[in-house]
């Protein structure tokens, strides 16, 4: 049973998009739509161009924003607003997880490579809001994306947790690399299970997994 390895666990940080909400929601498929418009715009390119683009610095960089402010010298800011506006009606609230989420000791916290504006419109819309001790995005860890370690460093250091009594959980896998060399225990969420040395567990279902801690 998973509780066992999370007994002395408390700080509980939870990744934002396809984690909160599960990916079949597909929010984050606007987000990529208002990217490759965003890249158009901003570097004069086709659609296409822009499109593979996108998924290049994605995967180069960890993401988008990352690889058009280190070869373009894009402005974040005006990115994040632009990228994030979008319909959150797809969301809707989860009182299973709320209750799960409510009841783990110790504190919670979202850390996202989104924005904290953004994930807190996310937090609300899945009735969420108010469990939460802090929600930090890319901002907070000065633009620098996950999966960086120097990224998670400036964040862990921000919060003051304490690594070996933390767990991660995040749908992609390469998020996971630098917390489980850090300490945290990881879990990766997502429909199918992705097997690697830095993942401890995997679940589909982020509510059902928690409610397994708390027994």
């Amino acid at each position: 049973m998973p509780a066992a390895y999370f007994t002395e666990t408390r700080t509980w940080v939870f990744d934002l998009d396809n984690t909160l909400y599960p990916s079949h929601m597909r929010l984050f498929d606007q987000i990529e739509q208002r990217m490759t418009a965003y890249v158009m715009r901003a570097l004069g390119v086709s659609e296409p161009e822009a499109n593979r683009l996108r998924k290049q610095y994605w995967a180069d960089y960890g993401t988008t924003l990352a690889g058009l402010m280190r070869l373009h010298d894009l402005d974040p800011l005006p990115y994040l607003v632009a990228v994030h506006d979008i319909d959150f009606g797809a969301l809707t609230p989860d009182p299973e997880l709320r209750a799960r989420i409510a009841a783990l000791p110790g504190r919670k916290i979202v850390y996202t490579n989104g924005s904290e504006p953004y994930a807190r419109r996310v937090i609300g819309a899945r009735g969420l809001e108010g469990l939460f001790d802090r929600v930090y995005g890319v901002e907070h860890a000065g633009f620098r994306p996950k999966p960086e370690p120097e990224a998670f460093a400036a964040i862990f250091a921000r919060d003051g947790l304490e690594v070996t009594r933390a767990a991660m959980f995040e749908d992609d896998p390469r998020n996971l690399a630098a917390p489980h060399a850090m300490g945290l225990r990881t879990v990766h969420v997502a429909p199918e299970p992705h097997p690697a040395p830095h993942i401890h567990h995997h679940t589909d279902d982020l509510a059902g997994f928690l409610g397994q801690l708390l027994r």
